[in-house]
């Protein structure tokens, strides 16, 4: 197992964007988010204002939720929705037949509160442009029928306004903040994969982010483990055997995000008194696969907003940026000191909407998107994307059959 650093380019460079600084910010980019075997699909962007006041705010708030009464959380799930919407614990399945009891999510669309009311509304405001077809690819009524049989999808959003009320405003705040950042990440992905790929159609990863409504921001509470599991977990780290993979991947299972482009706010440990802490163990965090099938960890600083490459954003470039398979290991107790610490974090998922193509680059196929090699590394759980993917197929069909695979 070894331990990475995150490349990191900083918020100024990424809004100066030019021909002066692009091949320094591409060669970055590629380090991180390139199809070589040492690329761990992940970016730091430092120096974002505002950034770190907005993870203070937010993060803190996720345990609060956590720890709120079951009647006002139950007020908050949204079971039609599939649990994502609103509160969600013990509901989902990422790894085989596990449910995932060892983290509380909260799912909401940062910036619409009504998916379906705010693409109508653009739909009258985008009537009369000469393109509204791409824009709008269906009638408004087959758009309707959509929403309703994909809930999961265009299920409103809902708040906890009488038991914690600033939590809307947090999450929002920080939701919308990340898109910003995202979509300037998107126009540096595209300046890049233009220079790997010729018929890769110019600007498609930016437009796609400024477009889509469709944007899903998940605040994360991680349970603390209990101390008499310790010895064991710490005893499947020190084994490199992928047989390990399920126990290993205990706080988070292994998966790669399937949207587009992800926002990960660095993660935030909590003692049993409330007071933010150093994380106690060293081996506790974020992991990732490489697609040569090394083992790891990822430090991301606190004062740092990283983004992971998708499953989307792969097909689209035909494999130019490339996801990477990634989980989150528990902070094990070593003595009773330690125990009751939980984990905050947040991510912001960017992804097209439900009729969003999934179209690979004329020159490229789905095995130059996924290599066999690369698939062969994946964790077991992680479904190659020729497994799911087809010719033709939109978004909200990709994000059926990725969910189908886990469940």
């Amino acid at each position: 197992m070894d331990k990475g650093s995150v490349v990191k380019i900083s918020y100024r460079e990424l809004i100066d964007l030019s021909e002066d600084n692009l091949p320094s910010l591409t060669e970055s980019l590629s380090k991180a988010f390139g199809s070589s075997e040492s690329s761990l699909g992940i970016l730091a962007v430092s120096d974002v204002p505002g950034f770190a006041s907005l993870r203070r705010r937010l993060l803190p708030l996720s345990r609060r939720l956590a720890e709120l009464p079951t009647d006002c959380l139950e007020s908050v799930t949204n079971e039609s929705a599939g649990y994502q919407v609103g509160w969600s614990h013990g509901k989902e399945k990422v790894e085989g037949n596990k449910f995932d009891i060892m983290k509380g999510s909260f799912y909401a669309n940062p910036i619409t509160d009504n998916l379906l009311e705010s693409i109508k509304e653009r739909r009258r405001f985008s009537a009369n442009s000469t393109s509204f077809e791409e824009v709008e690819p269906v009638s408004e009524e087959e758009l309707e029928q959509v929403a309703k049989a994909n809930p999961a999808f265009f299920a409103p959003n809902v708040w906890p306004v009488d038991s914690l009320p600033e939590l809307e405003p947090a999450i929002k705040e920080m939701g919308q903040l990340i898109h910003s950042v995202g979509r300037k990440v998107a126009k540096l992905c595209d300046a890049y994969v233009s220079m790997k790929c010729p018929s890769f159609k110019t600007g498609k990863l930016e437009s796609l982010l400024t477009t889509s409504l469709c944007c899903k921001a998940r605040l994360l509470h991680y349970f603390p483990a209990k101390l008499e599991e310790n010895q064991e977990k710490e005893s499947i780290l020190g084994n490199e055997n992928t047989e390990d993979d399920l126990e290993f991947s205990d706080w988070c299972g292994w998966h790669n995000d399937h949207g587009s482009l992800t926002g990960l706010v660095p993660a935030m440990y909590i003692d049993v008194s409330g007071t933010e802490i150093k994380c106690p163990c060293d081996k506790a965090g974020l992991y990732i696969k490489s697609r040569g099938g090394d083992l790891v960890q990822v430090l991301i600083p606190d004062d740092c907003l990283a983004f992971q490459v998708g499953e989307t954003m792969q097909i689209h470039t035909g494999g130019v940026l490339q996801a990477t398979p990634h989980a989150v290991h528990g902070c094990h107790p070593k003595s009773g000191k330690e125990e009751g610490i939980t984990r905050e974090a947040f991510a912001v998922f960017m992804e097209p909407e439900y009729h969003g193509d999934m179209c690979i680059p004329k020159e490229r196929s789905i095995l130059d998107a996924q290599s066999p090699n690369a698939a062969k590394n994946l964790p077991r759980t992680v479904k190659t994307l020729k497994s799911r993917w087809r010719p033709g197929m939109n978004f909200g069909q990709f994000s059926d059959a990725t969910f189908a695979a886990f469940h």
